[in-house]
């Protein structure tokens, strides 16, 4: 394949001499957003001339996606190649009450999912298969995928620099010397941590002219704390007031959400480490390596607009970092192959944080030694694009930033997402619909059902792990746990109206199973039954009925707060929601589901309790 994709680049201009064994600068940037950086949005509040250059002469991609839309799990999708869910890292590592959902104090619907806090010693990472083939090896800045025996050093990296458990630059003077970090010795006073990175890198550069390298540059920047060097939160207020900036709110869900560029201590957090990126990549002139080294530039998620200072705006993309939507895992993207690349060029394929894997392997001539779920790219890189296929997601958490529990599939230019609280489905065509403004599942339910199919099936071969009913979540009281939470449905309810009887019973729960029967009659005969169990398995709750003559079906509990419980099934023609509602001696059903015209039906039913 490598050999065709030269002639290729050759055809086209670019440079064919591949080096037989060609170094690797991964940087990786935390908490960036894909608007944030000039050559996404030349209209940026943020300069990034180190990114403008590395655009100019590499391949700026315009579908890059997180695996995830936080940052432990997108870290874990890079050095594996793997969806996180494979490897039991589905949140960001060491979240407060996060992979024990016994612990969780938050009152929401849902408990979180539990999860790994640490990336297994047996996942093969990108650092261990290139060393195996003779790199030299080398990690600097954040980490966050496991405690100490889990660090850089333990996963395949010669020389780690300042990659500890912290998700942010906590200890010490945080992005100022003194760090306080055990794997980073500290500098002179105030020394700005992005330089300081930039530096280390730029040493192990020199020091192995002799063999390849892979040089991974993760900064800390620019996740919160929000600190800046003064001159350039000076430089970025004085350009505020010259552009005539001021703060505008937006809304997304209960969060407020920034809508314009003007942060100026973000700002100068941007800037800091564009100049360290500059700092290393001239490094790669001075060496004369630059000819001969693979770059590439991405961030861990979308960028921060909905919490913690909201400093940036992603729009045109919707929300931000922990939220399922554009704005929280579509990221930026530059790459440069310099014998395979044609400078300044753009490339509209759709890339996954799993893919750099394989693609870096391939272009290195390293086999593959582990099974994977990334796809090469490197055809794009000569300008060869090929229909990537569905990318997939699974959030069972709710973000610091407002996210709730969810999935989402993007297969072509349609992008479904499934909201495990309330178990909604939007669907949106991202060729037309960028923003995600407009739900089209109701006029496409075929899309909808298409991409249902395909996310279930997904999950299911990932071993996803699902967000729980929270007993003690919204408007739930601290009693029984489990199925005994429903026993407000035990009963005898029924109702009459012209000559036609509805009745519906159940008996209490017992063994982790309540019995239901309803019935229909007139003038004492029976016009129709249907057999009702609901019951636990596997940790969740499923209702299942099972009309006369016909076979059963299953809906999941997706919601149960107080007395109301909702089940789904969006693998069902109709219904595909049954929800339930008490209030004192009146109880009431709703059926829900598409009709052919894609309209959305609702049937309800309503009872009275009998003695």
């Amino acid at each position: 394949m490598l050999s065709s994709l030269l002639l290729l680049a050759a055809a086209q201009g670019a440079p064919a001499e591949a080096p037989a064994r060609p170094n690797v600068l991964f940087v990786l940037a935390d908490d960036l957003g894909v608007m944030d950086i000039q050559p996404n949005h030349p209209g940026s509040f943020y300069d990034t001339p180190a990114l403008e250059e590395l655009a100019a002469t590499g391949m700026r991609f315009t579908q890059g996606y997180a695996a995830c839309p936080v940052c432990s799990p997108t870290r874990a999708s890079i050095l594996t190649g793997k969806y996180p869910q494979r490897v039991g890292i589905t949140d960001y590592i060491n979240a407060a009450g996060g992979n024990q959902p016994e612990k969780w104090r938050r009152p929401t619907r849902l408990l979180p999912a539990p999860y790994a806090d640490r990336l297994a010693h047996e996942e093969l990472t990108l650092a261990e298969a290139l060393k195996e083939a003779g790199y030299a090896t080398f990690f600097a800045g954040k980490w966050h995928l496991g405690p100490e025996g889990w660090w850089p050093e333990d996963q395949g990296f010669d020389e780690n620099q300042g990659g500890i458990t912290r998700g942010g630059p906590y200890g010490g003077d945080r992005y100022f010397s003194p760090y306080g970090n055990p794997r980073l010795e500290d500098g002179p006073k105030g020394e700005h941590l992005p330089a300081r990175l930039a530096r280390e890198t730029s040493d192990f550069i020199r020091e192995n002219r002799e063999r390849p390298w892979l040089a991974y540059l993760s900064f800390y920047s620019v996740h919160t704390p929000l600190l800046a060097r003064e001159d350039l939160i000076a430089k970025y207020r004085a350009k505020k007031e010259e552009l005539g900036l001021s703060v505008i709110w937006g809304q997304e869900g209960e969060r407020a959400v920034r809508m314009v560029q003007e942060h100026a201590v973000y700002a100068g957090m941007v800037e800091a480490m564009d100049e360290a990126i500059g700092d290393v990549l001239a490094t790669l002139e001075e060496t004369g390596e630059a000819e001969e080294t693979i770059v590439i530039f991405f961030s861990d998620n979308g960028g921060l607009s909905t919490s913690e200072g909201h400093p940036t705006s992603n729009l045109p993309f919707r929300a931000g970092k922990g939220w399922m939507y554009e704005g929280g895992i579509r990221e930026p993207l530059l790459v440069r192959v310099p014998w395979l690349t044609e400078a300044g060029s753009v490339q509209d394929q759709v890339v996954s944080s799993i893919d750099f894997f394989p693609t870096i392997l391939e272009l290195c001539r390293v086999p593959l030694a582990a099974e994977v779920d990334g796809k090469s790219f490197a055809p794009a890189l000569a300008g060869q694009a090929q229909p990537r296929g569905p990318i997939y997601w699974h959030y069972p958490h709710y973000g610091n930033q407002g996210g709730k529990p969810s999935a989402a599939v993007r297969d072509g230019d349609w992008k479904l997402i499934r909201w495990f609280e309330t178990g909604q489905e939007e669907l949106f065509r991202l060729d037309l619909d960028l923003a995600e403004q407009y739900d089209l599942a109701g006029r496409y339910p075929e899309q909808r059902a298409r991409l249902a199919a395909q996310l279930d099936t997904w999950l299911d071969d990932v071993g996803a792990r699902y967000a729980t009913l929270n007993d003690k979540g919204l408007d739930a009281t601290n009693g029984p746990q489990g199925i005994e939470r429903l026993s407000w449905l035990a009963g005898h309810w029924s109702r009459e109206e012209e000559g036609v009887l509805y009745e519906e019973a159940w008996l209490g729960a017992r063994g982790g199973t309540m019995l239901g029967v309803n019935r229909t009659a007139s003038e004492g005969e029976t016009m129709g039954t249907e057999q009702l169990r609901i019951f636990e398995e596997d940790g969740r709750l499923y209702y299942e009925a099972t009309p006369s003559g016909q076979s059963a079906t299953r809906f999941a509990l997706v919601s149960a707060n107080g007395q109301r419980a909702v089940f789904e099934n969006r693998a069902h023609d109709f219904p595909q929601q049954i929800e339930y509602r008490r209030d004192g001696d009146a109880l009431r059903a709703f059926i829900r589901g598409p009709q052919e015209d894609g309209s959305q039906l609702e049937i309800e039913f309503r009872w009275t309790r009998q003695p």
